[in-house]
């Protein structure tokens, strides 16, 4: 795949990723982790489904080093031993649970673990993300934009949406509540909270879905949720000028990307 698919590929893991951690909930709650989600991962990533016993285990063999071993259950526990092992320990029979030795083993697992739950979801994305080539040069960052571009002129809503996710996860950007977003508007950029609870927004792209107008603010805005909100629709309406629109977004955006490796 060329750096656009895989910098696709790499938002749909993170994307992915979130939506698994959404379902995990603190030890007493009844949340049950989304295990369809998981899978999806576990679908884009270098890890091999095994059955051990009643177990569903998902094995990584990278070179070099220890395997690691994850168990589909609601806990997400992530080892690195042998399959065998984990078998043992998640998995016992009567007769195993008899040896002292074994016991030990079951009790504490510890020496073999390496995390569970949040911090193996993090594992897991990180190593679906290790197999994705995400350097890029001039010629990728130029093609996305003029992409963009060729898709405003022709109102293309995906296309424009499509480039402007690129770009912006480039570019560390983030898609901006809605609670604080204007109806019909998609809006990503740089967004903080402030000292006093409320937020610094800026820089903002701002693309309103329904008559197909893409804008920019530059210089950040600040303030409690409302009155950004205010200050959005301002410059959607015209009210507010803004400090771009159209096509020269894109060329602005191409334009402050640093041709490097995307971590």
């Amino acid at each position: 795949m060329g750096f656009k698919e895989n910098l696709l590929r790499k938002i749909e893991i993170d994307r992915i990723a979130a939506k698994i951690l959404a379902s995990i909930g603190p030890p007493d709650s009844e949340l049950k982790m989304d295990k369809e989600a998981v899978r999806r991962l576990l679908e884009m990533s270098p890890y091999r489904h095994q059955k051990e016993r009643d177990l569903d285990l998902y094995i990584f063999d990278p070179e070099g080093a220890k395997s690691k071993i994850l168990v589909l259950d609601n806990e997400l526990p992530l080892y690195r031993t042998t399959p065998e092992d984990v078998g043992l320990r998640r998995s016992p029979t009567l007769k195993e649970m008899i040896s002292i030795r074994n016991a030990l083993k079951i009790l504490n697992d510890a020496d073999v673990k390496m995390s569970k739950k949040e911090k193996s979801v993090e594992v897991l994305k990180n190593d679906c993300i290790g197999l994705l080539d995400l350097s890029f040069g001039t010629s990728d960052i130029e093609g996305i934009a003029q992409d963009g571009i060729k898709s405003l002129e022709r109102g293309y809503v995906d296309g424009v949406l499509e480039a402007l996710l690129l770009l912006c996860e480039i570019l560390g950007f983030t898609p901006v509540p809605g609670s604080i977003k204007p109806g019909h508007h998609e809006i990503i950029g740089k967004l903080e909270k402030n000292e006093k609870g409320g937020y610094v927004l800026g820089p903002a792209v701002m693309y309103n879905k329904m008559d197909n107008s893409l804008k920019m603010v530059s210089g950040g805005i600040s303030g409690a949720g409302a009155k950004i909100l205010d200050a959005l629709k301002a410059v959607s309406s015209g009210d507010e000028k803004a400090d771009m629109e159209g096509s020269a977004v894109f060329h602005h955006l191409a334009g402050k990307v640093e041709i490097r490796h995307l971590p």
